[in-house]
């Protein structure tokens, strides 16, 4: 059977007053391009559905072009409308927008729990694994815990110059409920897969998660 891929996106749209912000387009394009081309199933959603805020477009990528023109991303489905059971796959994709909804947002959560639970693969890249801070499973531990993890560092917030801005440090977080936080050098493409948990720690390691994420769906067909 084909393997199907969920896409998860923010829908806030402010940087701490800063800026405008959203998902990070490459973060979400080049995974998508990449499961397609492997054959798989992608849908995308976002917290309140329909277009989601966007960052970081580079018009001149065609991937980010053919996917911010799709239907799915055009016109996402809301979190809260997903069943997890379709999916053999999650991954949350990043933008400093996950900062300020994926934590505490129920759907957000409960798609990673039944994913997880039903034995899918978790992923997050870049500040993707916001969505991964308060994420327990049925018997009330963080999925985190213990695992090793890659995610957007506190050194890359810096030279960002948002470290003030963010509400929390993503890197410090994860930390606190448990994981293996394992940074590398700034901007450097970064994955870390523990298990089924699969993360990037930046924008370079959309694609390199993606490819990841494909070996660990090949070995588990049928």
């Amino acid at each position: 059977m084909t393997k199907r891929i969920l896409i998860a996106l923010t829908s806030h749209d402010d940087l701490g007053g800063v800026e405008k912000t959203g998902y990070y387009v490459p973060e979400a394009a080049h995974p998508w391009e990449i499961f397609r081309a492997a054959g798989f199933e992608v849908e995308v959603a976002s917290v309140r559905g329909g277009e989601p805020p966007q960052d970081g477009y580079d018009p001149e990528d065609p991937a980010q072009v053919a996917f911010l023109a799709s239907p799915e991303q055009r016109d996402t489905a809301r979190l809260a409308d997903v069943d997890p059971s379709r999916y053999d796959a999650v991954l949350y994709a990043g933008g400093h927008g996950t900062m300020w909804d994926f934590p505490d947002d129920a759907d957000v959560i409960r798609v990673g729990r039944e994913v997880y639970e039903r034995g899918g693969v978790v992923a997050a890249v870049c500040h993707g694994p916001s969505a991964l801070v308060n994420l327990t499973l049925s018997d009330g531990s963080y999925l985190v815990a213990g695992k090793r993890v890659a995610a957007f560092t506190n050194a890359e917030e810096e030279q960002r110059g948002v470290a003030d801005v963010v509400p929390f440090l993503l890197a410090d977080a994860l930390v606190a409920r448990g994981a293996k936080h394992e940074p590398g050098e700034n901007w450097q493409a970064r994955v870390v897969v523990d298990g089924r948990l699969a993360t990037g720690q930046n924008p370079a390691s959309a694609a390199p998660l993606a490819e990841q994420m494909v070996g660990l769906l090949a070995e588990r067909r049928g």
